[in-house]
């Protein structure tokens, strides 16, 4: 028969139908077997009055075990005292389609690491499930809002012949006896991009980091937002475009899933007012150390308690979970960032902070190939290997500006998730590579 899911069943009360799934739990009393059979859209209740001898589906449930997969075919029956939807399956065949080995090697008290070995298993359970069903709206939302603001969608090169940008720690890899390396950013090819005459360019791609973190909210591949707009007046307008897009997604979000967010992880999804606050570093500094951070007056930039505490200040004085901070000192930014007229010192860039955490850098891009040039080696970087990227800006180059944004880190911080592991469906970390 054709296959009815869960949540359709309410439209075939009355009716036989199949249900495809696996088993969720068994209660094989003396006179009646309760099954809850689960697919990827909720559990329904299969209750059978044993037959004796001779009856074929009590022995197939006699003889099922948790998460073998099932076809349960049988009538739908109304039912007030069942909690699940006041309705129930009388099944009259079961076909047990791939039986589960009797002991499970996770369950729902087992530690994240081991759950990630077996998370072919661990997604199963529904809330491991809906961070998925999130992901998909959230990316959707993206991509609808790129779409209506006329962005180009590029799928950018992920080995590069040359480390990428950020100075930070790169994968090599063997390529044709020469290296390669895993892109840590689709920053030049952006770029490129706009170079080329395409004014608004939107990608969702892997992004690789060979850096040695264990927190909580990093990782070695993970997938970024990336998003950069030609003949812009300013950083403004990155930023204002961001918080757009955020501000649709986390509707999306609540609209679609707010209340199985709320029952499987107990958080409420709050869509952001516009515009979001913002601060330029300086002042968050200057407000921070007031606190009691950075007594000895030495950092330039935040720190995860400095992000926890400048989300806690401006969340009190706002109601807002969001803020950019602005106007980075240029010895903390890449050579590309523009830098102001008035302030040579800065650069027209920010992070956007939520909920304590980064999940978002951007900046304007300086566009003129002189100065491009000057600031690198003021870096003190070679730019021989990088002429492939500085040549796209000897032929004019518009003004323009992006930003990068964590997935990862977006879900977990929506679905108030502990951890960027449990917002990936595989996660890689420094120690982690499998499956």
């Amino acid at each position: 028969m054709t296959r009815t899911l869960v949540v359709e069943l309410h439209a075939h009360l009355g009716e036989t139908v199949t249900v495809h799934g696996w088993v969720n739990t068994l209660r094989l009393q003396r006179r009646i077997q309760f099954v809850l059979v689960r697919d990827h859209t909720g559990l329904v209740q299969v209750t059978h009055l044993r037959g004796g001898e001779g009856d074929a589906v009590e022995a197939a449930f006699e003889g099922v075990t948790v998460e073998s997969a099932v076809k349960i075919t049988g009538k739908v029956v109304a039912n007030p005292q069942v909690k699940l939807g006041g309705l129930e399956i009388v099944p009259s065949r079961v076909e047990v389609v791939s039986p589960a080995e009797p002991k499970l090697p996770i369950d729902e008290r087992t530690g994240i690491d081991q759950r990630l070995d077996w998370r072919f298993l661990d997604i199963r359970r529904p809330s491991q499930h809906l961070v998925f069903d999130v992901q998909t709206t959230v990316e959707r939302a993206m991509r609808e809002v790129a779409a209506e603001e006329g962005f180009t969608e590029l799928h950018t090169p992920k080995l590069m012949g040359t480390a990428s940008e950020s100075g930070a720690e790169v994968f090599e890899v063997g390529y044709f006896g020469r290296t390669a390396y895993l892109a840590q950013s689709p920053q030049f090819y952006k770029q490129m991009a706009i170079a080329g005459g395409i004014d608004r360019v939107f990608e969702i791609g892997p992004v690789f980091r060979a850096e040695p973190s264990f927190t909580s909210r990093h990782a070695t591949e993970f997938t970024g937002v990336d998003v950069e707009i030609a003949w812009i007046d300013g950083v403004e307008d990155v930023m204002a475009f961001e918080e757009r897009m955020l501000h649709r997604v986390l509707a999306a979000v609540a609209e679609r899933h707010g209340s199985a967010i709320a029952e499987h992880f107990g958080t409420a999804v709050t869509v952001p007012g516009l515009p979001f606050p913002r601060i330029t570093m300086a002042e968050a500094l200057a407000r921070l150390r007031a606190t009691g951070w950075d007594r000895e007056g030495v950092k330039d930039d935040l720190d995860p308690e400095g992000e926890r505490a400048l989300c806690a200040l401006i969340a009190e004085e706002t109601g807002h979970e969001f803020v950019f901070v602005t106007r980075f000192p240029a010895a903390v930014r890449p050579f590309y960032h523009l830098r102001p007229e008035d302030d040579p010192t800065v650069t027209e860039s920010f992070d956007l902070l939520w909920k304590g955490v980064e999940i978002t850098t951007g900046a304007q891009r300086e566009h003129r190939y002189d100065r491009l040039v000057a600031q690198a080696r003021e870096k003190g970087m070679d730019t021989g290997p990088l002429s492939g990227y500085l040549d796209c800006f000897r032929y004019g180059t518009p003004p323009h500006g992006g930003l990068g944004l964590g997935l990862g880190r977006l879900l977990m911080l929506a679905l108030g998730l502990p951890s960027i592991r449990e917002a990936t469906f595989l996660f890689r970390g420094p120690h982690r590579l499998e499956p």
